[in-house]
């Protein structure tokens, strides 16, 4: 367990997005407690959720040039508090999103899943519960994780046509670049929508 974290106290607020997810034997080790690097697992997925849930395509996006940008984890600052357990619902969230010029920062948190809510009702089950259920659910982890922007700098063809490696060694094959407007808007957003509820 990581004691020097920056990650915030998780509050009763409701969460910016939550959603449940089963814990199967694959992501278990032989104690049938969840691997820890598989809460970086259940992380990435609700993070994907929430983008789709946005309308974002995934974490590749195409300019007009048809260059290719994406994202990939520069920091991982996380805390482990109790184990996650074979055969259990948990409720991983993203609690903060902060948007940085290349970066964008979530602050997530898995909690031990306590639905008070009718099991027919898709549109609670799915999202957010009241702010008591939230606050009376057990916190398993939480995590500060840092997402870079990059762009791709080369291509399939380049190193095919060259007949070696060589294009890719001379240069780096990604560059950083600044968070792109569509998916900067589409957040921010979310998080004015969120912040009047």
């Amino acid at each position: 367990m990581n004691k020097n974290t920056h990650t915030p106290p998780i509050s009763a607020s409701t969460p910016l997005f939550a959603t449940d997810y089963n814990v199967y034997i694959n992501h278990t080790d032989a104690g049938g407690i969840v691997y820890h690097a598989n809460h970086l697992v259940f992380f990435e997925n609700c993070r994907r959720d929430w983008f789709t849930k946005l309308g974002l395509n995934g974490y590749f996006l195409q300019t007009d040039d048809g260059e290719i940008q994406h994202f990939v984890v520069s920091q991982a600052d996380l805390q482990y508090k109790k184990a996650i357990l074979l055969d259990e619902v948990i409720n991983v969230r993203i609690d903060k999103v902060e948007l940085k010029p290349a970066s964008i920062v979530f602050y997530q948190s898995i909690h031990r899943s306590m639905p008070t809510v009718d099991a027919n009702d898709d549109a609670q089950a799915n999202t957010a519960v009241s702010n008591s259920n939230y606050s009376n659910n057990t916190l398993l982890s939480s995590t500060k994780i840092v997402i870079a922007c990059v762009q791709n700098q080369i291509t399939p063809a380049s190193i095919s046509d060259s007949g070696s490696d060589a294009t890719a060694n001379h240069s780096a094959p990604m560059r950083p670049i600044r968070v792109p407007q569509k998916l900067r808007e589409t957040i921010e957003q979310a998080l004015i929508q969120h912040a009047g509820k």
